[in-house]
């Protein structure tokens, strides 16, 4: 089988998809099958044992797109399948171009996500469903509407993000839920956290992530440490606003992420909106407990009491209470720690991506 992947970011951008396409890339390659990617990227990307063709994000954006947009159609007339974990209009269109299926790895809800970074909507990804935003934001919704209609087929990683495309219209037996898999403990690489105790978040610094909460609550709790690793648009924020405390690693190899999460003694996530981040998955993989706010599909994998603790969007001191009671309760804490890797284990990367081949093999087919 001959897969064309596409992600609109990729190593060393920091983020789920660009953790996630080039590692199953690798994946299918090591099965025996072609393989190329189509990227977006602020320089060239690392050599890979495949072709990785990329449209470089320094062009102004309706040029890029385009680029995008004709590189997938080009390259996709030479694939039996198109895999897509980014640029979803451009992939559907390209795809259409060039006459091959398209699969979709859906995360998030694109036009949520452009809406509300130009200012139009707040509130939380539900919330936008019903309306909103005016008359921009509704043509943001058709849109995606109809390019995710167009696929063969739709993964997404939560049951919630699941019932969010249904909604769109993609009849449901074209949508399953494949989670993201998780890492094995021995790819983390050695990591010295320092004194204790430590907190550890790891992702793209986006006002998605809300870590101004995170800052907040951290305000409460003298003596706990907040070690951030990862890049993004609100590092400057961030930054500013960090007190005593706070250290902002920047953006680190994954096995350096791993082996952080690894010696803290939780990992924590303030998001205001989210769908199933890989970060909640990769600490629970190497065995540290997830301090989380409850929101999207956190509360699929994140369970309160059992491997983690969680408490409601934007409320830090109710975060900082939460934060206080793992650090004071040495059996909890215990408890959540020897709980987290088997929460996870039905993430096996194997069995993830076995299935996800089964899926691009039925589309190509």
């Amino acid at each position: 089988m001959r897969v064309l992947v596409v992600s609109g970011i990729w190593p060393p951008d920091v983020g789920g998809p660009a953790s996630h396409a080039p590692e199953v890339a690798a994946w299918l390659r090591a099965r025996g099958h072609d393989v190329e990617a189509v990227v977006t990227a602020a320089t060239a990307p690392a050599a890979e044992p495949y072709p990785v063709r990329w449209v470089s994000r320094r062009l102004p954006a309706g040029l890029r797109h385009l680029r995008a947009l004709l590189l997938i159609a080009a390259r996709g007339r030479h694939a039996d399948v198109v895999y897509s974990t980014g640029m979803f209009g451009r992939s559907s269109l390209g795809a259409l171009a060039a006459r091959t299926p398209l699969v979709l790895k859906i995360t998030a809800d694109p036009a949520f996500e452009r809406a509300r970074r130009r200012g139009l909507v707040g509130g939380e990804v539900g919330d936008f469903q019903a309306g909103g935003g005016g008359p921009l934001a509704t043509i943001l919704r058709r849109l995606r509407d109809a390019a995710i209609r167009r696929a063969a087929h739709v993964v997404c990683p939560s049951s919630f993000m699941r019932d969010l495309v249904v909604s769109w219209g993609v009849p449901p037996e074209g949508v399953d839920v494949l989670p993201n898999p998780a890492p094995r403990a021995a790819d983390a690489a050695a990591f010295d956290a320092g004194r204790q105790p430590v907190l550890a978040f790891a992702g793209r610094l986006t006002a998605q992530k809300d870590l101004g909460t995170a800052l907040a609550a951290l305000r409460e709790l003298p003596g706990v440490r907040l070690l951030i690793a990862g890049d993004g648009p609100e590092r400057g924020r961030i930054a500013a606003e960090a007190g005593e405390g706070v250290e902002l690693l920047g953006p680190l190899p994954r096995a350096q992420v791993l082996g952080l999460l690894r010696a803290a003694d939780a990992a924590v996530l303030t998001s205001a909106w989210e769908n199933f981040p890989h970060g909640v998955v990769e600490a629970l993989a190497v065995g540290t407990p997830v301090i989380a706010t409850r929101t999207g599909g956190v509360a699929e994998v994140v369970r309160d009491g059992e491997n983690g603790l969680l408490v409601d969007p934007g409320d830090a001191p109710a975060f900082a209470a939460a934060v206080r009671r793992f650090l004071d309760d040495g059996d909890l804490r215990a408890r959540l720690r020897a709980a987290a890797a088997p929460s996870v284990a039905a993430y096996d990367r194997d069995a993830v991506y076995e299935r996800l081949e089964s899926i691009l093999e039925e589309a190509a087919a």
